[in-house]
């Protein structure tokens, strides 16, 4: 009797409404129908151009524009895409033109912002642009200083690290392309670290995943970020050990 409550149960929902996971895709004999086949060849190609494709950084830095932020361009030493997918290691370090570039945005700033490709290009054409404008916002009703936007090519997130030391920020928000699935080729995570510099452990940075529509809106990512950076600047703790430390702190 329960198994039969439990079937009727089940078919009175349909998972496919609850999740964009592959879930009841049916079968045509020993395989899957032609719907579900295509549908993840089409997924696949997809994830492949987020990976491979560039970011269009003219239409980011339009985007942008209107922030009244300098917007300074920078690259890692990964000299194209095949090199920053293969070499992980030279997307962590900045071009020494780039490190030229940045001499002079030196300064004392509460948060810096950098914008970079990641493993997808989809996501921060998609998303880039609203999620950044939404930080600036949150950032500046707390009256906090911001330093001149970065737009980092071929970048992990560790180039955050020596663009923040170079310009003298207590936070870096490292917004990234995530690794595209099956499910979403166009998802954006942001990491944020307090007293960032070079050799700065994962350990020491919160992250915020799944932005995109379908995922967390740009709204709630931008509030959780201003929230994080708030408790970071508090504390001066970011990473595993902010939870703990920002327990006591006074709520607005």
């Amino acid at each position: 009797m329960a198994d039969e409550l439990d079937r009727k149960s089940a078919a009175s929902f349909d998972l496919r409404e609850m999740t964009q996971a592959r879930v009841l895709l049916g079968r045509f004999g020993a395989g899957l129908p032609t719907r579900a086949a295509q549908s993840f060849l089409l997924d696949h190609a997809r994830a492949r151009q987020a990976v491979w494709s560039e970011v269009d950084w003219a239409s980011v830095r339009a985007g942008l524009v209107d922030l009244k932020l300098r917007i300074v361009e920078v690259e890692s030493q990964a000299s194209d895409r095949a090199t920053y997918i293969r070499r992980p290691d030279l997307g962590r370090k900045l071009s020494w033109q780039a490190t030229e570039r940045l001499a002079d945005i030196r300064s004392d700033y509460d948060v810096l912002i950098v914008v970079t490709d990641g493993l997808s290009a989809s996501a921060i054409d998609t998303n880039a642009v609203s999620l950044a404008r939404a930080i600036v916002a949150h950032l500046s009703v707390r009256q906090l200083t911001i330093a001149p936007l970065v737009l980092a090519s071929h970048a992990r997130v560790a180039l955050g690290d020596p663009i923040a030391e170079i310009a003298g920020a207590r936070i870096s928000i490292v917004i990234i392309g995530e690794r595209p699935g099956l499910s979403a080729a166009d998802s954006v995570g942001v990491y944020v670290t307090c007293s960032p510099r070079p050799g700065t452990p994962d350990s020491r940075r919160n992250c915020i995943s799944n932005i995109r529509n379908g995922g967390l809106t740009v709204g709630s990512a931008a509030i959780g970020v201003a929230s994080l950076v708030v408790d970071m600047l508090k504390t001066g703790i970011s990473g595993v050990g902010l939870k703990d430390a920002s327990m006591g702190l006074p709520r607005d």
